[in-house]
């Protein structure tokens, strides 16, 4: 729809140009409203292939019911990622090693993982430290049925949960890990000051805590991604 209103208007104002003409300055529209609103920066590029994605797909002139499985099946990945603004990506088997090796050795230990995706970190933990009790928590139905069936199908004692962690107490872990958004971090460390126990930590992949200069910090990747620890 904002491809044809482009090509109305320029025609109105005496041009007439090709459908694909019209999904370039309509992209290049979005992108400089964008950068004018002040959005995130990877909204440009998003912003310009847009209109020329809806033309290809229009000429491939595929069927009906795929856009609706397609939808269905980002829908159970994402979820409520617009309520949270905590996107999908995965953590990595160099972060997983890192928390494992900073964690105390000698003595049981709860740890939760927020956000805990297809359960990469949460099960490979339970495989490091058997004597560990592990909680991986994630919202979004797909991710959180994945995790929970290689849990089930690798007899692996990593519990996992469909949900919010705010309704977990974080005064029930040792260790609470998370890799989630820069949006998510003050309520974070809201929750965390309100319940984490004397002898605790917080552990972050890559996104800080604005409010708290971490008391260790892990780098991870040669971009400069680390991972933030803090005592509590």
């Amino acid at each position: 729809m904002p491809t044809l209103i482009s090509v109305w208007l320029l025609a109105r104002a005496g041009f007439h140009p090709s459908y694909a003409s019209a999904a370039v300055i309509q992209g290049l529209l979005a992108a400089l409203v964008t950068r004018w609103r002040g959005l995130a920066a990877w909204w440009l590029p998003i912003q310009c292939l847009f209109p020329l994605a809806l033309l290809g797909a229009h000429a491939l002139a595929l069927p009906s019911w795929l856009f609706l499985t397609i939808f269905m099946v980002l829908l159970a990945v994402f979820w409520s990622t617009f309520r949270t603004q905590v996107p999908y990506w995965a953590s990595g088997a160099r972060v997983w090693r890192a928390v494992a090796e900073l964690l105390p050795a000698g003595r049981p230990l709860k740890v939760i993982d927020i956000g805990s995706g297809l359960g990469g970190f949460t099960l490979d933990l339970a495989r490091r430290r058997p004597d560990a009790t592990l909680t991986g928590v994630e919202l979004a139905p797909l991710p959180w049925f994945v995790s929970w069936l290689r849990a089930a199908l690798t007899a692996s004692r990593a519990r996992f949960v469909r949900g919010d962690y705010e309704s977990f107490d974080f005064a029930d872990f040792d260790v609470v890990f998370c890799y989630l958004s820069p949006a998510a971090m003050p309520a974070l460390y809201a929750k965390c000051l309100a319940e984490m126990k004397t002898g605790s930590k917080l552990m972050s992949y890559e996104f800080v805590i604005a409010e708290r200069t971490p008391d260790l910090v892990i780098p991870i990747t040669h971009n400069g991604a680390s991972l933030y620890v803090w005592d509590f």
